[in-house]
């Protein structure tokens, strides 16, 4: 069993030296699958409303009847997409504490997670998917699920992915700041891929991966030159319009590069709040602005959350369809990201992954 700084989920912190046999940490995981839908409200969070709790419940219900053979999930039933839609599939189960190996979705969690891992073994490159918001999203499915798999050598195989993908991502850093679609260091940047990429590694780092400061400091760098101090917003590129979800994810991640008091963020925030009410009634992308959106005021502490929070739980619950997914279902298969995306943002308030916690 490696360090306890990835298997017990986690101080920013490592601590160095102390180890936990597997069966203490199988029992303390299984003690907590065991808990009922109702733990966030009994630990202080009636925000989690038993309408809440059921829509969760019917979106991982949908999620586990779409789930291909192979243990993937895709966009299409063809495979498009399929490192993306498995990375999110995975982490809206573990928002709710079901992780691979242990509790009633243990196999079906076992066989999407084997999955992945078969990926990235397919890739020496340490390259995951076809775009970087797909290695994104797998590294940080990677990152949390590392240190919580019932098996040592699922363990160490998440380990070394996650290694070489952290690579990918540091190395394809534009001189900007900021990422693109493709793992090129020349490739240029945009906000609503930088936010995803850079999401992936404040997770990472947080697991003990070392992130060097400089890729840090330029990523701030980027986020400064696109933030309009007028509006409060983020751009989608430098010379780009404000939008929603870059305004969102780029205070999301301000956060966690160590802005979180700053005007920039602050700013942001303000100009969130602004577009209230109307981006909980439609919004262009719409939960994946919500997705980083709720984030950040997890981050803006208790007093943002609480306001925001019942607000975008009651939107989602209200779109939600009979089937129990979000987004446009398409016929012929697949699962819209809008489905776990909606998943992760419902089950906020049982903070569950580490990088969700403030």
């Amino acid at each position: 069993m490696k360090n306890a700084t990835s298997a017990v989920k986690r101080p920013l912190l490592p601590v160095v030296g102390w180890t936990v046999p597997e069966s203490i940490l199988a029992c303390v995981i299984t003690a907590v699958l065991l808990c009922t839908p109702t733990i966030a409200q009994q630990e202080g969070a009636p925000e989690l409303t038993p309408e809440a709790s059921q829509a969760i419940d019917r979106g991982l219900k949908y999620l586990l009847s779409t789930q291909n053979k192979d243990g993937s999930w895709d966009s299409n039933g063809k495979g498009e997409h399929a490192v993306a839609i498995t990375s999110l599939s995975l982490m809206a189960f573990m928002s709710k504490a079901h992780f691979p190996g242990f509790g009633p979705y243990r196999d079906q969690l076992d066989r999407g997670m084997t999955w992945l891992l078969t990926e990235a073994k397919k890739r020496p490159d340490g390259y995951l998917g076809k775009v970087m918001y797909e290695h994104g999203l797998a590294t940080l499915a990677f990152s949390e699920m590392w240190g919580m798999c019932r098996d040592p050598e699922d363990d160490d195989a998440i380990q070394k992915a996650l290694e070489k993908a952290v690579e990918v991502i540091v190395r394809s850093q534009n001189p900007g700041g900021g990422w693109r679609y493709q793992p090129q260091a020349d490739g240029g940047e945009d906000t609503s891929c930088t936010m995803t990429v850079f999401h992936a590694l404040a997770s990472a780092r947080q697991a003990g991966i070392v992130v060097p400061n400089e890729t840090i400091a330029k990523v701030v760098g980027y986020l400064k030159n696109v933030h309009d101090a007028e509006t409060g917003g983020f751009a989608y590129n430098y010379r780009g319009k404000m939008r929603f979800p870059c305004t969102a994810g780029g205070a999301y991640i301000a956060q966690l590069a160590g802005q979180r008091d700053t005007e920039m963020v602050n700013a942001a925030i303000r100009n969130l709040k602004s577009q209230a009410p109307g981006i909980f009634t439609g919004a262009q992308y719409f939960c994946y602005g919500h997705y980083y959106a709720i984030q950040a005021m997890v981050q803006a502490g208790d007093e943002e959350y609480a306001k925001w929070y019942p607000q975008i739980r009651d939107a989602l619950i209200s779109k939600q369809n009979a089937q129990g997914a979000w987004g446009t279902v398409n016929q012929s298969g697949g699962v819209s990201y809008e489905a776990p995306m909606a998943i992760i943002i419902l089950a906020t308030p049982h903070r569950y992954i580490p990088i969700y916690q403030r």
